[in-house]
């Protein structure tokens, strides 16, 4: 798919790594004109052009505006475009439509935005007026959400309505970007999780396939300290990948990396190098389990399914207040824009995020309690996710030290914390329990 790539000097872009996936794209400045179209129900599409892209954005979204764009085109003009600070940006957003609005009432400054400091310094409150704005946001397949917010555009409806939004309809609508953000911020939780545990589970299986005969029982279950060096492992061969992946840009090949980098790991540690026989057994090893996964997909087991759409209920509460704590701090403005990854309010929002996500591949899709078998790698799991509640522990402790966040905000936010620490120790402690005596 075709990406707008910005080659403009600018500043660090906020938005990389796993900052990207937990903020919204926003780059309302850069926009030279645009126009979203809604004369088809059900149906939003539009272009928006900006400074540095050759072609425009296109836009094919499902869903409608609305009711002061319903079944209206609107083309709209920015007086003072500036260069974009994004790239990457797919030319072609397809996906859900989110709020789209140019009724939304916002306080407009009647300074310039940078004497707006000054007046803040001085504790003296800035001259302003209510205005509209227009607000565009959109869940894309291609760069999750994407939000355009600006009081300063010029806008023009072009035409006559097409067809009217019902007091109803509007209602319906409303419900459906409460799901569309509800199900964006649980699927952006679970490709974390994946995202970080890809290399594992691809090394996991290239290396057992490589370097020892897969039996087909293990009579002991995994140990903790065995599965900490297992995971100490693929982290480190993540990371390696990842840098290598970076380094090469487009042209990386992951199978070819991957490989190489296994065999610069056996290398170091000295392993022996498997045998003709064990290639031959494992290669056909591997070839069974990909049929498999291949019949998977086209006959899927209900039972099964059924099972993997099992949540706990400590990863459900890890998810909500991932939610909670990220539309807070974009509605009270906790992160400033073009804050780095190291922003107190930023490392809070993202460490939550991520022990969500650990929480949820550690305990979703499985029935309590667990198979002996599966305790230590659960336990593993668990202790990563305790990782990122420290973490958030400790940015809490900053955000109120730098008095970055009010004390009404962050007093829920450090009681849920804490208690999902405390489960998650007393949900360890039992699986410890559990592989200390052996049995189910």
């Amino acid at each position: 798919m075709p990406f707008c790539r910005i080659v403009q000097p600018r500043l660090a872009n906020p938005y990389n790594s796993t900052h990207k996936s937990r903020m919204a794209w926003r780059f309302d400045e850069s926009v030279i004109r645009g126009e979203i179209d809604n004369r088809t129900r059900g149906r939003v599409t539009g272009r928006l052009w900006l400074e540095g892209c050759e072609a425009p954005v296109e836009l094919n979204l499902t869903g409608n505006c609305w009711r002061d764009l319903a079944g209206r085109k609107l083309e709209f003009t920015n007086p003072d475009p500036k260069p974009a600070f994004v790239d990457d940006l797919a030319t072609l957003q397809q996906g859900t439509v989110g709020d789209i609005s140019a009724s939304r009432k916002v306080k407009v400054p009647d300074i310039p935005m940078d004497q707006i400091g000054d007046y803040y310094a001085a504790k003296k409150p800035f001259p302003w007026h209510w205005g509209n704005c227009l607000y565009l946001e959109w869940y894309s397949e291609s760069n999750g959400r994407v939000v355009i917010e600006s009081a300063s555009y010029v806008l023009k409806i072009v035409g006559e309505p097409a067809w009217e939004m019902t007091p109803e309809e509007e209602e319906t609508q409303r419900k459906a970007n409460g799901a569309a953000i509800t199900g964006f911020m649980e699927k952006l939780n679970t490709a974390v999780s994946a995202h970080e545990d890809m290399e594992f589970n691809a090394a996991s299986d290239k290396m057992a396939a490589e370097q020892e005969e897969i039996s087909e029982w293990d009579e002991k279950p995994q140990t903790e300290d065995e599965a900490e060096q297992m995971q100490a492992r693929s982290d480190l061969l993540s990371d390696r990948v990842q840098a290598r992946l970076k380094r090469e840009g487009d042209k990386a090949d992951y199978e070819l990396i991957l490989h190489e980098e296994m065999e610069r790991l056996r290398r170091e540690l000295g392993e022996p190098e498997p045998t003709s026989e064990q290639l031959a057994h494992n290669a056909e090893w591997i070839e069974e389990m990909n049929q498999a996964a291949e019949e998977a997909l086209k006959n899927p087991d209900p039972e099964l399914e059924a099972e993997l759409e099992v949540k706990h209920p400590l990863a459900e509460r890890a998810f909500e207040l991932s939610i909670q704590v990220q539309d807070t701090a974009e509605a009270e403005g906790w992160i400033p824009e073009g804050a780095s990854q190291e922003h107190p309010a930023a490392e809070l929002s993202g460490a939550i995020m991520i022990a969500a996500a650990k929480l949820a591949g550690a305990l979703n899709g499985r029935h309590w309690p667990p198979g002996i078998d599966e305790c230590a790698g659960i336990i593993v799991r668990l202790k990563k996710a305790r990782v990122y509640l420290d973490d958030a522990l400790r940015a809490m402790e900053s955000c109120q030290e730098e008095k970055l966040v009010t004390p009404q905000h962050l007093g829920p936010v450090l009681v849920d914390v804490i208690d999902l620490s405390h489960d998650a120790d007393e949900i360890i402690a039992e699986l410890r329990e559990r592989l200390e005596r052996g049995t189910e």
